[in-house]
């Protein structure tokens, strides 16, 4: 229950945060360009709070529907305006005017991940240093020259201090190259170039794991067969096993280490097992009825409980962390990668090299949302941001409803010398409401399935 209090909470916060940022862009730009705003609101539906400030008397409202918000400004579209503020009407502003103001929303979740990313990197970001434990034989890294032990120092000349920069840049580059540069260091200490041949690999698979793709498998400490956290309502709970347990066996044979298990686990969904375990220096056997859990590549075993704690050897430790100015250019530099590859991948999503599986909603959301919190400051800001970029980024696509297909009209107009007339734009307003509807309802889909099938 606490996890499911963490998620929720942590979603709140995300929503409340990013939304409001979002329809600020707006509103403070609307308001510095002279348009009068009549009702800023965070949610839709019902409000729940409201208030009135400013001189222009703006209604300030928290509404009942939290997925989403909206600025509402005087327009002669939508009633009457009295003369005396004419000029202070959305519609009657230039078409740059109403550009800036409606682009202001996406530009500002862009500006809040740079913010984010510029904390992070202050605060400093811990994480693993990107060394190669195994590399299968035959695939294409092992042709190219990987050995296990190397770390990957850069990648295209990016360089590369812990495993989740090297994965992301390499996804990053291979979308768009059929040859990716790496730089590894051995574990005698020498350096070397590889070319890295990934224009045969599928976008999917490239998306969903490059590094298994090519046939490198990151090093992993190794854990003890000591249980640590176990789900209230997992199969090794309602066995009895309690946190500190050691597995000594299943099914009578002798299991070394967690790994050992994890497989013994999932190959056995739906079945009665027996462990034979130590507890405070004393042996025992207890059985268990495996949990049955199905996920794309089938169905498999779980108990719901996670390894014990190990702590994570010195010489495999690393942190990102830079002064101020650093910070920021690294910030920089990371919200225009991220948003280029989200860009790219509803590109290919859309083309349908990418399965649009991949459409989270907010269950997925509140899940990453409760499990970075845990994580830390540093975790939750990152994801903050990148969930920033990509409300940014959709906000921009040319879909009717959202920022972009206002953008899109005013383009028509700049090149026409004139607006869209009123009935063409409501006959691309319903357009957008279908299309926003059906992709809701794809991430809600994906969420639940993912809930209780994945």
């Amino acid at each position: 229950m606490s996890s499911f209090i963490t998620s929720v909470l942590a979603l709140i916060v995300t929503l409340g945060l990013l939304i409001a940022f979002h329809e600020f862009g707006h509103f403070w730009t609307a308001r510095k360009l002279g348009v009068k705003v009549l009702r800023f609101s965070i949610g839709f539906g019902k409000p729940l709070w409201s208030r009135r400030f400013g001189a222009d008397d703006t209604e300030y409202v928290i509404a009942a529907f939290p997925l989403g918000g909206y600025v509402k400004m005087l327009d002669e579209r939508e009633g009457e305006v009295p003369e005396a503020e004419r000029h202070r009407a959305f519609n009657n502003q230039s078409v740059w005017r109403r550009i800036a103001i409606v682009a202001a929303g996406p530009i500002f979740n862009f500006i809040f991940a740079i913010i984010a990313f510029w904390l992070m990197y202050l605060l400093g970001v811990p994480g693993v240093k990107p060394v190669i434990g195994e590399v299968a034989p035959a695939s294409i890294a092992a042709e190219v020259g990987f050995r296990a032990g190397d770390e990957i120092l850069a990648v295209d000349g990016v360089a590369t201090p812990t495993w989740n920069t090297a994965r992301l840049t390499l996804l990053d580059k291979s979308l768009d190259q059929d040859v990716v540069e790496l730089r590894v260091r051995g574990d005698d200490g020498r350096e070397r170039q590889l070319s890295l041949p990934v224009g045969d690999i599928p976008a999917e698979n490239k998306q969903q794991d490059l590094l298994h793709s090519v046939g490198i498998t990151p090093w992993r400490m190794d854990y003890p067969p000591v249980l640590g956290e176990l789900s209230p309502d997992g199969a090794a709970a309602k066995a009895g096993l309690k946190s500190g347990d050691r597995i000594l066996a299943a099914d009578g044979e002798p299991v070394e280490d967690w790994m050992q298990l994890v497989e013994f686990v999932r190959a056995h969904p739906d079945q009665t097992v027996k462990l034979q375990i130590e507890r405070d220096g004393v042996a025992q056997s207890v059985e268990v009825h495996v949990a049955r859990h199905v996920t794309d590549s089938g169905v498999i075993g779980r108990i719901g409980a996670a390894p014990a704690p190990v702590q994570l050897p010195e010489d495999m430790r690393t942190e990102v962390r830079f002064g101020p100015f650093s910070a920021m250019g690294e910030a920089l530099a990371k919200t225009w990668q991220m948003s280029s590859l989200t860009l790219r991948m509803i590109g290919k999503m859309i083309v349908g090299e990418v399965s649009v599986e991949n459409l989270s909603g907010p269950i997925t959301i509140a899940t990453y949302a409760g499990y970075s919190a845990n994580a830390g400051a540093t975790s939750f800001l990152y994801f903050l941001a990148i969930i920033s970029i990509s409300l940014g980024v959709l906000n921009l696509l040319p879909i009717p409803l959202l920022d972009g297909g206002h953008l899109m009209y005013y383009l028509v107009e700049i090149v026409k010398g004139s607006p869209l007339s009123d009935e063409v734009q409501m006959q691309m307003q319903r357009i957008g409401i279908v299309l926003l509807a059906m992709l809701m309802l794809l991430a809600f889909y994906n969420d639940l399935n993912r809930l209780w099938g994945g």
